[in-house]
């Protein structure tokens, strides 16, 4: 069966839309519920964040989000459970992002198997090694269809570039700066210029800009610069601030609708 993200790319080369979230936020059941509903209102791609207790890369707003998450009981787990029927919903693709050390303590191969078994198409984890990626989790995410993406930041040498973009698939995750998460209003010419010369090494595979886009004016500078943006702060801030997942959903669109064709 041909991943889900290949299958995005292929049909959809630019201006591509993903959505983050963290799981069991803002109550412990609405995993499957925000999925579902940002598929209904023009995602075309979800990420699922494992919250976890030092999420380094993430800023206030994530981890707040993760903290409330926790305390609501998520774990790996019991979010695979969430994600059982989701395939009978959602034919979009989906992502979990998480750090390493849930991964480990559930076992890689059982972690691979249960996203290939409940329908996730890809895995972000921000603190895996590049070494450890190529000698163990990339075999594990061949054998069970998951695509490992990895990050690149404006410190990423061209050389590491080009390693990433040789032994991964799927797409290639763009962290618009060096510091955490966190939403802006737009972004630096230092930034734009980081963007112009990752397009400019006419990469193998796709780029998604991340980290910042929560308007009109980021999500148009991602969708000039790469094949398409990450939102995740700004989702998240709205999933606490609106009184349904609809609505919230419905706010963001509305939010960047100028930007998104």
């Amino acid at each position: 069966m041909t991943n889900r993200i290949d299958k995005l790319f292929a049909a959809k080369r630019r201006n591509i839309l993903s959505v983050y979230f963290t799981a069991g936020y803002p109550q412990p059941d609405d995993t499957a519920s925000i999925i579902r509903e940002l598929a209904a209102q023009g995602a075309d791609m979800v990420e699922v964040g494992i919250p976890f207790s030092d999420p380094m890369a993430d800023g206030p707003v994530i981890q707040q989000s993760g903290t409330a998450a926790l305390k609501n009981g998520m774990t790996l787990r019991k979010l695979f459970s969430q994600l059982e029927e989701i395939r009978s919903h959602a034919s979009l693709p989906l992502i979990m992002m998480g750090y390493l050390n849930p991964v480990m303590q559930l076992g890689v191969e059982e972690f691979c198997r249960r996203c290939g078994e409940v329908g996730v198409d890809g895995v972000i984890i921000p603190d895996l090694p590049f070494k450890d990626y190529t000698e163990r989790f990339k075999a594990l995410g061949d054998k069970y269809g998951i695509r490992f993406i990895m990050l690149i930041t404006p410190e990423t040498s061209d050389e590491r570039i080009r390693l990433i973009d040789d032994n991964t698939s799927g797409f290639i995750y763009m962290v618009s700066t060096a510091s955490t998460t966190g939403a802006k209003d737009r972004f630096d010419e230092k930034t734009l210029a980081y963007f112009r010369r990752i397009d400019g090494m006419s990469l193998r595979n796709p780029r998604l800009i991340g980290f910042g886009v929560s308007n009109k004016a980021t999500l148009d500078a991602a969708f000039a610069n790469a094949n398409g943006a990450i939102i995740g702060s700004e989702f998240i801030r709205l999933l606490g601030a609106e009184q349904s997942i609809a609505g919230a959903v419905s706010t963001l669109m509305k939010k960047i609708s100028q930007g998104k064709g």
